[in-house]
């Protein structure tokens, strides 16, 4: 599951022991050896599908970690791309491993630095660290940094099915999560079930966005035919600039 030079079991109960925050700091020097990481197999047809909707001026990674949305957004924006994540560690190791090439900012998503400056807002693997209490003011400050017609993209997998191998592993890990926060502070957030694509879609649309669903095809499908993966595009109102 981890390349040699990944976190050892230990490094990985100290994270788990840690604040979202913390948890990252310490683990940023080797995220990029472990599975955490976005792979390439999501990052390419995300960045096809992204290019059939730009070319987009200015573009960031919303939870960056350590970047690797940075190639996506330097394909399909003219401009450098810029980054933001609470992890001042996570931080540190993007800027070593993307040097001059983004602009990385740290920063809360619950409360971002920015104003309407964007015209595309991507994010990989990260709505599992907030609360679906949280999601609208998350989603409402995505929108306050986007320009008139920005979008926002991210990929949703096809939900595990009950019964499977998926669905029994998220289950145990988020019933795992939930014993952990119950015993321990601080908590760390990181639920995988309560991602729900029709609440996300209504929360989007309440916060101003106009929502729809790409497929990912290179992803595969389902048994039934459907995609394993689809771009969920939200488009704020708007004219584009």
């Amino acid at each position: 599951m981890f390349a040699p030079e990944g976190p050892t079991v230990r490094e990985l109960a100290v994270q788990a022991l840690s604040s979202v925050e913390h948890g990252y700091d310490l683990l940023a020097p080797k995220f990029d050896r472990t599975p955490f990481r976005t792979p390439r197999s999501v990052l390419a047809p995300v960045t096809r599908a992204l290019r059939g909707m730009g070319p987009f001026e200015r573009g960031l990674d919303l939870c960056c970690g350590t970047g690797a949305g940075f190639g996506v957004l330097a394909q399909v924006c003219r401009e450098r791309p810029v980054g933001v994540d609470i992890s001042a560690g996570m931080l540190t190791a993007g800027r070593t491993a993307h040097r001059s090439g983004a602009d990385l900012v740290r920063g809360d998503a619950l409360a971002l630095p920015f104003g309407p400056a964007f015209d595309l807002v991507v994010s990989f693997g990260a709505f599992g660290h907030f609360l679906p209490r949280q999601r609208p003011a998350l989603f409402a400050q995505v929108h306050s940094v986007l320009r008139p017609g920005g979008r926002f993209a991210f990929p949703v997998p096809a939900p595990a099915r009950p019964g499977s191998r998926g669905y029994w592993a998220m289950l145990a890990f988020d019933g795992a999560m939930r014993v952990r926060n119950a015993l321990w502070r601080p908590p760390f957030v990181m639920y995988y079930r309560g991602f729900r694509l029709g609440d996300v879609r209504s929360e989007l649309a309440r916060a101003g966005f106009d929502v729809e669903l790409r497929a990912l095809p290179e992803l595969g499908e389902r048994s039934d035919g459907s995609p394993r993966c689809r771009l969920l595009v939200a488009t704020k109102a708007g004219p584009p600039r």
